[in-house]
């Protein structure tokens, strides 16, 4: 968060009428897009779970309550009155199956104006090979530790994008194990040459964006 926080504002500077933040999530960017802007903001989030905190989030700032717009469908079935001026996704575009995601990119170049700023996080590279469980982050609150562990079971490795994570999420007191959830899931990484000819066959332009963001306008 402390590095979008840097690096987005200054691609947003311009947008002054509506953006669409894609996998919209907790609200945290929701509610920095809100700040950082005057736009209308219209946050996609279809997880029912993720929707609820976005909306006490939200229900923080009541300045905001005619200027965000909460959208609980699919990013591929999105329906806008007039196309928006930028589009955002945070930490989404690895969650987004191949075919899912080469249909997505037309979608979004339906939904935006011409000239229009597209903005996702990326990182190069293709899948991460496997590796055992390590701990990827850790914050006490309280009197409770909170703790995140990844490890990669499967890879298609460097030139392929798809790879099988398990992640384990651990609540601790002392030492003492009070609770544990594990999810295993799938996540893709396309190498440069697969996204750049995806996004130019939607019509997309790239345009310069700092180290760990993609910017791209629509021709």
């Amino acid at each position: 968060m402390p590095e979008i926080q840097e690096k987005l504002p200054p691609l947003l500077t311009d947008v002054r009428r509506s953006i669409l933040e894609i996998g919209a999530g907790t609200g945290l960017i929701t509610t920095s897009l809100a700040d950082w802007t005057p736009a209308e903001i219209f946050a996609l989030e279809p997880s029912t779970g993720m929707r609820a905190v976005l909306l006490s989030r939200l229900c923080a700032r009541p300045e905001l309550f005619d200027r965000v717009t909460v959208l609980p469908c699919d990013a591929l079935s999105v329906a806008l009155d007039e196309p928006v001026e930028a589009m955002v996704m945070i930490n989404v575009m690895y969650a987004l199956e191949p075919d899912y995601r080469k249909r997505l990119w037309p979608v979004l170049a339906d939904r935006l104006e011409p000239g229009g700023l597209l903005v996702f996080t990326w990182r190069d590279g293709g899948a991460p090979s496997e590796r055992p469980l390590k701990e990827l982050a850790s914050r006490q609150v309280g009197r409770h530790t909170y703790t995140v562990f990844s490890e990669i079971l499967e890879s298609d490795g460097p030139e392929g994008e798809a790879c099988k994570a398990r992640y384990l999420y651990q609540i601790t007191q002392d030492g003492r194990l009070i609770s544990e959830e594990e999810i295993v899931g799938h996540s893709y990484r396309p190498v440069w040459e697969t996204l750049e000819g995806e996004l130019v066959g939607a019509g997309f332009v790239q345009t310069e964006a700092p180290e760990g963001l993609l910017a791209w306008r629509l021709a």
